[in-house]
């Protein structure tokens, strides 16, 4: 395509969202709504997420050992662990750090009765792996594989957290499809209505067009480019928004409902726009382009 040929499908777009400003505006403002509620949608479930990982972080399958197994087999046991691909990482727990453990937990403020077991180690063959993984529904097949190991006496696991907390992944999976579905269906429905008019303002401009030898491709640009345009400033304007807003509702949130802050760590604003910027700008390209283009297949005899 030659550079004059460019920019003068630039410059048409632009022109066409001017001829039609109410309609332009009416699109962008949808856009704006859309990308805003999607942000925010994004801020709230990547938080959730966050908390839910920082759950999954604290849930650990515990390995216990035969007894009498040696060091030996004990640190080739954690060597099969490590080459595991749902484990994050695995801490080594002694018999003695499990009694001291268990002494503070147990005999808190009963000094005496924990020192009657001088010497004693109760929990002598309790030596174990604790074994943190990367994803929380990896768990049952981390422990199918532990019970095989030879040397291993049993495998603990926390089924009914491991559950919970999968299928409320999967719940916020399933909430975020339906909602960014809802919303990219409005957003789409609204630049093709806009693109509508700007093809009947334009009928009988296109068809001395086509008269003259112009391309398919010469009278489709420009209506690609209002749309892509739209869906970009309609992407911008809530980003920017959501950015200056954001740290004021983290705060808000802290001060009003301490709970919740108690419960979950929020995310910094650097953390949650660094992959929404780009999500959020090629949303509104991508909904800008597939309006336009779904509008002009449908309208256009070319």
């Amino acid at each position: 395509m030659r550079i004059s040929t460019f920019f003068y499908t630039i410059k048409q777009g632009i022109v066409n969202i001017w001829k039609n400003k109410l309609f332009s505006l009416a699109s962008i403002a949808t856009m704006t709504a859309c990308i805003f509620l999607f942000g925010l949608f994004y801020m709230i479930v990547v938080n959730f997420q966050s908390m839910v990982k920082d759950a999954e972080s604290g849930v650990a399958v515990t390995v216990l050992f035969d007894e009498g197994i040696s060091d030996q087999r004990i640190e080739e046991i954690g060597e099969l662990i490590s080459e595991r691909p749902e484990v994050s990482h695995y801490d080594f727990i002694s018999a003695d750090e499990a009694w001291e453990s268990f002494k503070e937990v147990y005999f808190e403020g009963n000094e005496a009765a924990a020192a009657s077991f001088a010497g004693d180690n109760p929990l002598a063959n309790s030596a174990s792996y604790a074994i943190y993984m990367n994803d929380i529904s990896m768990q049952d097949s981390l422990v199918t594989y532990l019970k095989s190991v030879d040397g291993v006496r049993e495998v603990k696991q926390s089924q009914q957290v491991a559950n919970t907390l999968t299928d409320f992944n999967s719940l916020i999976g399933y909430i975020s499809a339906g909602v960014i579905l809802i919303l990219l269906g409005v957003a789409v429905f609204l630049i093709s209505n806009t693109i509508t008019v700007g093809i009947s303002v334009r009928k009988e401009e296109i068809a001395i067009m086509k008269l003259i030898g112009a391309t398919d491709y010469f009278v489709r640009a420009p209506f690609v480019v209002e749309g892509i345009v739209i869906g970009l400033i309609g992407a911008a304007i809530p980003l920017g928004i959501l950015y200056a807003l954001y740290g004021k509702i983290v705060m808000y949130i802290s001060d009003k409902f301490s709970f919740i802050s108690n419960m979950m760590k929020f995310l910094s604003v650097n953390e949650i726009f660094h992959n929404l910027i780009p999500v959020a700008l090629i949303l509104g390209v991508g909904i800008g382009f597939i309006g336009s283009r779904i509008t002009i297949r449908k309208h256009l005899r070319v």
